[in-house]
Parts: structure tokens; sequence; C-alpha cells
């Protein structure tokens, strides 16, 4: 059997999520031997996700980009996204979502041109997001951001140094300004920072848009359903790297198709807690006014 043949039949499984027999039909294979290329090219493939995750450059000084230019030293936007899956009936209380589905919590952080920083999948669905990303941050290989950058996160997260959250109590969501302007600093602020976050939205819509076996439980088995989560955030990048023009819109994002250098971490200071602290608090007030008041400056113009 072929390396090209074994790919296509990995790619296939993704893509359509069929059954081991249904997918020997197709390829003239007997199911034992989809079954078994399926898992080597699956651990294959994980290998490579040191080469394949994105190693982010924070938002500089000159940034045109009207969602992101505000935010300086910004690496991305970070949210947690529910894999529908099969368990066994005694493991269903841990899956069950607060929505009542069984599901996977998974971790994702993307970086503004839509490719994965960072992917932990396999949580349990009752678990919460500050639980997965403390538990991201502590762990040794874990999620790394440097002190002195960030990720935007929403409402759900902790305000607090690494990881910059809306206002509470004001309009957040993209629908909520269609038809009106902001009113305050802090709505402001809440607007352009829903604006830049939606890219990890996006990110997982497109994600699950082009593999089928991240719309339906799968017919693997927990571990190996993880597996297959991280494995189609690989290949996503993968896409957005050789590939940069596919089923996005390409003028919506303003990107550098530039291959980010991976710089050694040996010298750098990471983050590996969430607290809050009043120096976060007083950056996101002082950043909310600086927004405000050049947007004021402008004539109210843009948003």
């Amino acid at each position: 059997m072929s390396f090209q043949e074994i790919v296509a039949m990995f790619l296939y499984t993704l893509a359509h999520h069929k059954e081991n027999r249904s997918i020997g039909q197709y390829f003239f294979r007997s199911g034992e031997t989809v079954s078994r290329q399926f898992h080597l090219c699956l651990r294959a493939f994980l290998k490579l996700h040191e080469v394949l995750l994105y190693n982010p450059t924070p938002i500089l000084d000159d940034c045109e980009d009207e969602r992101w230019k505000f935010f300086k030293n910004c690496l991305g936007a970070l949210d947690g996204t529910y894999i529908n899956v099969n368990v066994p009936s005694q493991e269903r209380t841990k899956y069950r979502t607060r929505k009542g589905t069984i599901a996977m919590n998974v971790l994702g952080v993307c970086a503004p041109n839509l490719q994965f920083i960072y992917v932990l999948p396999g949580w349990e669905g009752s678990t919460h997001d500050m639980r997965v990303l403390r538990y991201a941050l502590s762990s040794p290989n874990g999620f790394r951001v440097p002190r002195g950058n960030y990720n935007l996160v929403d409402a759900g997260y902790t305000n607090c140094e690494g990881f910059l959250a809306p206002y509470r109590g004001q309009r957040y969501h993209l629908k909520e300004w269609t038809d009106r302007q902001p009113e305050s600093a802090e709505e402001f602020y809440n607007m352009k920072h829903a604006r830049a976050r939606n890219v990890i939205e996006r990110y997982f819509g497109l994600l699950k848009g082009r593999w089928s076996i991240l719309r339906s439980p799968s017919f693997f088995p927990i571990r190996t359903h993880g597996r297959i989560v991280m494995a189609c955030c690989l290949l996503h990048n993968l896409i957005r790297k050789f590939m940069p023009r596919d089923d996005i819109n390409e003028d919506e994002l303003n990107e550098s198709d530039d291959d980010s250098e991976r710089d050694s971490n040996d010298e750098r200071e990471f983050i590996t807690s969430v607290a809050t602290s009043d120096h976060w608090t007083n950056f996101r007030n002082k950043l909310d006014q600086d927004m405000f008041n050049d947007w004021r400056a402008r004539g109210r113009h843009g948003q």
C-alpha cells in the first residue's frame, strides 16, 4: 500500500466520518487494513505538532488592522468548544455539558491569521473552562504565554495577566452592535474586543465545517477522538500554510502568510497561573480610555 493511499484513507475518514467497512469498500481494502493504517497515520501526524502549531508574533505598534491595532503585544484569541463524543454510560455524567449534550471540552488558541497556537482536547464536557486553562498553564510543555504578552478571552475567563477579558454587564456580542453605537468607553472596548476575539469562533466553525468527524460523535474511543481533534487542527494549520486561499474570505483576514521563526524560549519568563491583579485591571481601564478617546477624536467614524 502506497503512502499516498494511506494518507488518502486517513483524510477521507476525517472529512466524511465513515465506518471502516464503508471506507474499505471505497478503497478496495479490508476494514482491518483501514483501521490499522488510520491509527498508523494518526500517530505519525501527531508527531508533527511542534512543526505545525503556529508560533505567533505579537501585535506591533504599526499594526493597521482595525480589529487588532489597539491590542499591542496581543498574541491571539482563546476559547473552549465542545466536540460531541460517545462514552460508556457510566461516564456520561462527566461529559454532559451545561446544554445537556455529551461532549469533550477542547481549549483552542489561535493567532489573528487563523492558525492554531495551542490545542488541548480531551477534557470532560462538564469541566469549567477556567480549570482547563489552569491545567494548560501549569502542565509541562503546556500552554506558554510570555510575560508582557496576552490573549483575548471571553467573559467566562478571569481578566488577569496574560488574558484580557471584556467588561461584564456591558453589551458585548457582535449582533448587539448592528444598529447602535457605543455609549461609553467600556462599551467601545467590548465592541473592539468582540470583533478581534471573533477570530477563534470563526476558526472553530471552519474546523467543524471542514472535518465531518468533529460534527457528530465518532466511532472511536474517547482518547483516540481527542487525538483526532488535534490532528484536524494541525491539518488546518497545514492547509493555511500552503493553501492560504481556501474557503475563508481572504478580504476579511488582512493577514501575513510569512512563516514565524521559532525563537528560543530558554531566556523567556512565562505565565504559569491565573490570578486577578490591580495592575491588570488598570491596564484594561487605560486601554479602554485610549481606544474611546481615539474614536471620539476621529469624530466617531469607523468601528
